[in-house]
């Protein structure tokens, strides 16, 4: 977990006994400034279990451990993706993977989305993940220095948005499929006949080469993404996965970064294709 808002004067003897109290501690590092000798004001604690973890953001998010003093705490995830603008669309994953190997290292995999209309081209960005944060934080390094080039361009590089997973209950009891790799030809009318077969559906959203088919009853759409998943729709071979309903955080993100935009459809979410962050971060 992330602890911050810790009161500079504060150390491990009154942070340690606190989380103890959520689960076994198995790492905690509390960052300090080496001048001062005080605390920069946050600390990462590593716990024995998952459980533990969530149990210490119930327990000692907005704990007041000094008067007036609220301790912030929320489940910290390593990032090892990044989103690199700046591709040029006649590009395929392996050409991508094998060009992006050559200036990193720890390399794994590339998650590329295609333009709707045409399956041969990428949309000009794609998400690199890496075999740890370490190697990705090097590997951004090396690309934002400026001097690393790939196909003769300086890239623009920025972490990728963490994935939050939604809560294990809430995922239990969404009755809507997310369904990709959509061809242009496929209409809400055909993927309602499609679907309509394994239950009562109360309706069918698509966007570009992606859709939301809502049912009334959870049954139905499990039994539905489990023998509609890789068929193929108008030629194409389609995914399915439940829908995870939006987080408070990813709308707070997206209204900062789409203020000036038409409003998205977010009634629920998979991974529709990301929009491009801010130059800047935090």
């Amino acid at each position: 977990v992330f602890v911050g808002k810790i009161p500079r004067d504060l150390y491990e003897d009154e942070l340690v006994p606190l989380f103890e109290k959520a689960g076994p501690i198995w790492d905690l590092r509390l960052m300090m400034d080496p001048l001062s000798g005080q605390n920069r004001g946050y600390a990462f604690i590593t716990f024995c279990s998952k459980d533990a973890a969530q149990e210490a953001v119930k327990l000692c998010d907005n704990y007041e451990i000094r008067p007036g003093k609220h301790l912030g705490v929320c489940i910290s995830v390593a990032n090892n993706r990044l989103f690199v603008g700046s591709i040029p669309k006649n590009k395929t994953k392996e050409n991508i993977l094998e060009e992006f190997n050559k200036v990193t290292e720890g390399l794994v995999d590339v998650i590329l989305y295609h333009q709707p209309d045409d399956k041969k081209k990428n949309r000009g960005f794609c998400f690199l993940e890496y075999e740890d944060h370490k190697s990705a934080a090097q590997a951004r390094r090396r690309l934002m220095s400026g001097k690393v080039k790939v196909w003769g361009n300086v890239v623009t590089v920025e972490w990728a948005d963490p994935v939050e997973e939604p809560d294990p209950e809430v995922m239990a009891k969404v009755k809507v499929l997310f369904v990709r790799n959509l061809a242009t030809t496929v209409t809400e009318e055909i993927l309602e006949k499609s679907f309509s077969e394994f239950g009562k559906l109360e309706r069918v959203k698509k966007l570009k080469d992606y859709a939301f088919v809502h049912f009334e009853d959870r049954g139905a759409a499990v039994k539905a993404m489990n023998e509609m998943n890789g068929k193929e729709i108008e030629g194409e071979e389609i995914e399915i996965v439940l829908a995870k309903p939006p987080d408070k955080k990813r709308k707070e993100r997206q209204a900062a970064r789409q203020a000036s935009r038409s409003t998205a459809y977010e009634d629920y979410y998979y991974y529709p294709p990301p929009r491009m962050p801010p130059p800047i971060r935090g």
